[in-house]
């Protein structure tokens, strides 16, 4: 039998509804100590489209309050990047290191809230994201961090963001990997698409 083929960037990417964002948020319990650092977790990877490795290697060091930056470590080729940091995602961050970071020695900014504190891994970034879209009751997507950093490019391009633009932001290193975002662009898209010969005009 021969195999079937799976292309390179055939698939659509998986993103959360127009309104998907808001509704998850609006879920967040940012009352408990838990809940408001799961609350940063979810503003920093919906605002800044970060991967979950590297909302989970974040330091203390990397916030730059002063300027308002956060720098970013990327996964690959171990380069790092400095963003700007939202005053929602700010707030959010401060609230959670003020009132209910646990204390301790270690500098990731992310803790476990149980014994032996340590930083959070990148799964369990993964789980806080998927936990948080089930409880906005959104389903027909993705459960985790990345459909969150695919609705943020999809919302750019939809606000008018060229595929560059969307590549510099989420940091990729290869244009191609930035260009299945344009697979969503209906509009565009209707623009190149040729007639059926015999079809309608």
């Amino acid at each position: 039998m021969p195999r079937v083929a799976f292309w390179s960037l055939a698939g659509l990417p998986k993103h959360l509804p127009a309104d998907g964002v808001d509704r998850v948020l609006a879920r967040c319990n940012d009352t408990t100590a838990i809940g408001r650092r799961n609350h940063a977790i979810v503003l920093i990877l919906a605002r800044l489209g970060l991967r979950s490795c590297e909302v989970a290697d974040l330091r203390l060091d990397d916030l730059d309050w002063q300027h308002g930056l956060v720098r970013v470590r990327s996964s690959k080729g171990g380069r790092w990047t400095s963003m700007p940091l939202p005053k929602e995602v700010g707030q959010a961050l401060a609230s959670y290191l003020e009132k209910a970071r646990p204390r301790c020695a270690c500098r990731e900014v992310f803790l476990r809230h149980q014994a032996p504190v340590g930083g959070l891994t990148p799964m369990a970034i993964r789980h806080v994201a998927s936990a948080a879209i089930c409880r906005a009751g959104i389903t027909g997507v993705c459960l985790g961090s990345h459909t969150f950093r695919h609705t943020l490019a999809i919302d750019l391009l939809r606000r008018g963001a060229s595929l560059d633009e969307i590549g510099e932001v989420l940091r990729h290193k290869d244009a191609s990997t930035t260009a299945i975002y344009a697979k969503v662009d209906l509009t565009t898209l209707r623009s190149l698409a040729m007639c059926w010969p015999g079809g309608m005009p």
